[in-house]
């Protein structure tokens, strides 16, 4: 039943792809965050929706009639730039075959996140696209909340494959999916929807605990706090709130989710800690030996044999044992050398800037408060992903870009408003939010 019913979806949506592009990157990024095919058990397990969506979607820039146009940002300049880099450093890898497999992953996602940002103009494709992204992660959150009450914390939530089939890369994921969850609830206007938003973000956040992932658990505490700073002049209330709902969340737990939250402290004694360690180490060997890094195909004993650390007894893991990186930073640091992590931060640093800029743009108008959220939702979420994902090798996967996308295209879609006509509004119409048929139907901003 499963596979009929994605496989109607999917077919069923593709005819539209044709006429409207948009509608492609909807049906692209519900596929490729949620992998709904991968929770069948029959003939669509395999099939290639993906694909099927991208050629579609591609077609659709030259059949529909849509406006097909990049914006001007120097996030996305400095993207193209880290795409071109990352072929380069392809050529020069260590191994340029198995380099090069992974190569045509990432391009498909990032030639995907370049067509969303050509596409995406009005305020619906926006709207939208927040929801396909929440939703379709948001899912495996509530699905997990739910398994962790059921098992008391006991049982530990995994992801259902792909980038995010551990359960450190599910625990980030979601975690970086509950401010979207939050910036949709703020502007959300029917009850019975914000009632299921604040539910989804209750089970998430749960689901991310029963991930017992330290790297997404110290995420959380990063953007509890960029919440709290937030929270203008109510910070104390605001910080008695968080404080009380963690401490309620956190005294839940089992005795073994707080032994291993523990172990943070006394990670040099941690064999998977010190392993990870051994690992960057080995990226920086990496980068300092190879102007463009080893490549993507860089984990192998030839590689770890050559720039891995020095066997000693002080060392709690084998440093010459071959790991992933287990980091944004260092993965893309090994795998892409100095340069590529110069580029890739700056892509995060430039998009934080431009978040900051188009809050500033709508802090201006009430009319426009849905954009000051979702640029503030986006910091609060690149403030978990920068912070969890220093423990995990997420530095390809599409939340982030999606991130990305997300503000860059609100921003020229506000620049692309009239200025508005009176220089101050009602506080009241400040706090206004904006009705979930908006998005739905289209309706004018």
């Amino acid at each position: 039943m499963r596979d009929i019913l994605v496989t109607a979806i999917v077919l069923g949506v593709l005819p539209f792809v044709l006429r409207h592009a948009w509608v492609g990157v909807l049906l692209w990024t519900w596929l490729s965050v949620m992998n709904p095919h991968r929770l069948t058990w029959g003939f669509a397990y395999d099939a290639p929706f993906a694909a099927m969506a991208a050629g579609a979607t591609l077609i659709g820039l030259f059949t529909g009639a849509d406006r097909v146009r990049l914006p001007r940002s120097s996030s996305v300049v400095l993207l193209i730039a880290f795409i071109a880099w990352m072929g380069i450093t392809t050529m020069f890898a260590v191994f340029p075959g198995g380099s090069l497999e992974q190569l045509n992953k990432v391009i498909k996602i990032q030639l995907m996140t370049l067509v969303a940002l050509a596409v995406l103009h009005e305020r619906k494709h926006i709207q939208l696209f927040v929801w396909i992204n929440a939703l379709s992660l948001g899912f495996f959150g509530v699905k997990g909340g739910i398994y962790t009450i059921t098992t008391g914390g006991s049982g530990r939530v995994w992801g259902p494959g792909g980038f995010i089939g551990g359960n450190n890369e599910i625990g980030l994921a979601i975690l970086v999916t509950i401010p979207l969850l939050y910036y949709l609830y703020r502007t959300t206007a029917r009850r019975a929807v914000r009632a299921g938003l604040i539910v989804a973000m209750l089970l998430c956040a749960g689901a991310v605990l029963g991930t017992q992932s330290r790297g997404a658990f110290l995420a959380i505490l990063a953007m509890s706090a960029m919440l709290w700073w937030r929270s203008s002049g109510q910070k104390f209330l605001s910080g008695v709130v968080i404080a009380i709902a963690g401490a309620g969340i956190v005294s839940a737990m089992p005795d073994a989710w707080h032994e291993r939250m523990r172990s943070i402290r006394t990670y040099e004694q941690d064999s998977s800690a010190a392993g990870r360690i051994n690992a960057w180490e080995t990226a920086v060997n990496v980068a300092n030996g190879r102007l463009t890094g080893g490549g993507f195909d860089m984990y192998n004993p030839g590689v770890y044999a050559r720039y891995a650390p020095a066997v000693s007894g002080e060392r709690a893991s084998d440093p010459t044992i071959v790991r992933a990186a287990h980091s944004i930073y260092f993965q893309v640091l090994g795998e892409h050398g100095w340069i590529g992590l110069a580029m890739f931060l700056a892509i995060w640093v430039l998009l934080w800037r431009e978040a900051a800029r188009l809050r500033q743009l709508a802090r201006r108008d009430p009319e426009h408060q849905w954009a000051f959220h979702l640029a503030s939702m986006c910091q609060v979420a690149l403030i978990g992903y920068g912070v969890g994902g220093a423990f995990l090798s997420l530095a390809y996967f599409d939340l982030p870009y999606n991130l990305l996308v997300m503000v860059v295209v609100t921003r020229r879609w506000l620049e692309s408003r009239p200025v508005p006509s009176t220089a101050s509004k009602s506080a009241s119409a400040a706090d206004r939010t904006t009705p979930v048929a908006d998005a739905a139907t289209g309706a004018r901003a």
